[in-house]
């Protein structure tokens, strides 16, 4: 028989879970940087560990020694990507000295009445409308030193969480096979099997999904370089690469990319003897960073999320709109592999259930 005091422990033990749940959520969201950390330390090592056992077994080194050798290649690799970036932000400072904003604002006002012009002639009044927006008292492009202060901002912010994965990343690999043990001994023996079947499948999954990832930033970068060759774009090659990479940030990265190509470009051609150029072919690289987009959006990221990590593009969306609200750019990155975890995981704990069954049909 239900009664009032039944109700009310009902009541308290759902308030209870849902307080709980918010706490964890909180708490996830506070340190969400460190989880990233070590989520990417993960991957590196994992990414580590054939460099590792060819170092151990073809040429003997002690496990240390190859632990170390191993992670001071990553090093270099990232420094060399670095260095690139010399170059392009040496332009940039130079170019930012020469940067005109009324000059920049009167170009652009030219170019909405020569637009306004051209209509006018095939007898399309667009002149009051322009003057009812009042689109030329609200440009202002000062926002573009702005920017490029930010920009620095996270990248010295990036070099802390560098050392940071590097630090973990050292000892995840020192100690792989005490964790390894340790792991094991906590497992339960009545469900050892399926979460040892669960984390090799996660494995192979997530494997294709970052070599999928690799291939379409790998296509984008292509595309990229051939727009900005194409219009002379200065440091073509480091642009191409950074705006490729924007797309490990599902849906967002695009629109970064292109915000950051069109004021790169308009930066490269801050000299006198280009700046009339500066809108037109602005205006053409946006148009061919939009046509690339295009030919990814409806080639490369539907083999990527259908096909490497088995769920549907809506369910993807989903998953990573929910955590970008929820932990922002960064939940964004990692939604898709922990989203495909957790489905693993419940697939092999809840086979039966109805819901589950419907998210892993093609698992």
């Amino acid at each position: 028989m239900i009664t009032s005091k039944t109700i009310a422990n009902g009541i308290l033990r759902a308030l209870a879970i849902v307080v709980a749940l918010y706490l964890l959520l909180m708490f996830v969201y506070k340190i969400q940087s460190v989880i990233t950390y070590i989520f990417i330390a993960i991957l590196l090592s994992m990414m580590s560990n054939p460099i590792i056992a060819f170092l151990k077994n073809k040429l003997k080194f002690p496990h240390i020694a190859a632990v170390i050798t191993a992670l001071v290649l990553f090093v270099c690799i990232m420094a060399g990507f670095i260095m690139l970036f010399v170059p392009l932000i040496i332009t940039q400072s130079e170019n930012l000295s020469l940067l005109d904003t009324v000059k920049l604002e009167q170009d652009v006002t030219n170019l909405i009445n020569q637009v306004n012009t051209y209509f006018s002639n095939h007898d399309i009044d667009t002149e009051q409308l322009v003057k009812e927006a009042d689109l030329t008292s609200k440009l202002n492009f000062n926002f573009i030193p702005e920017f490029i202060d930010s920009l620095v901002g996270i990248l010295s912010g990036f070099g802390i969480g560098f050392a940071s994965v590097l630090f973990i990343t050292f000892f995840f690999l020192k100690d792989q096979k005490q964790m390894d043990t340790a792991f094991r001994k906590l497992l339960p023996d009545a469900h050892e099997e399926k979460i040892l079947i669960s984390i090799r499948k996660i494995d192979n999954l997530l494997s294709r999904y970052f070599i999928g990832l690799f291939l379409q930033i790998t296509v984008l970068f292509i595309l990229y370089l051939i727009v900005l060759l194409i219009f002379g774009v200065q440091n073509a090659l480091i642009i191409a690469f950074i705006t490729a990479l924007l797309n490990i940030i599902p849906y967002i990265g695009p629109l970064i990319a292109t915000v950051l190509v069109i004021v790169l470009t308009m930066l490269g051609l801050m000299g006198p003897e280009t700046q009339g150029e500066m809108l037109s072919t602005t205006l053409y690289v946006v148009i061919g960073y939009s046509i690339a987009q295009v030919i990814d959006n409806n080639v490369s990221a539907p083999i990527i999320f259908s096909n490497s990590v088995k769920s549907h593009p809506l369910e993807i969306f989903l998953v990573i709109l929910i955590s970008g609200l929820v932990f922002g750019i960064l939940g964004m990155i990692v939604a898709v592999p922990i989203y495909t975890a957790i489905k693993v995981v419940a697939k092999e704990f809840l086979p039966k259930n109805a819901f589950v069954k419907m998210l892993t049909k093609d698992l």
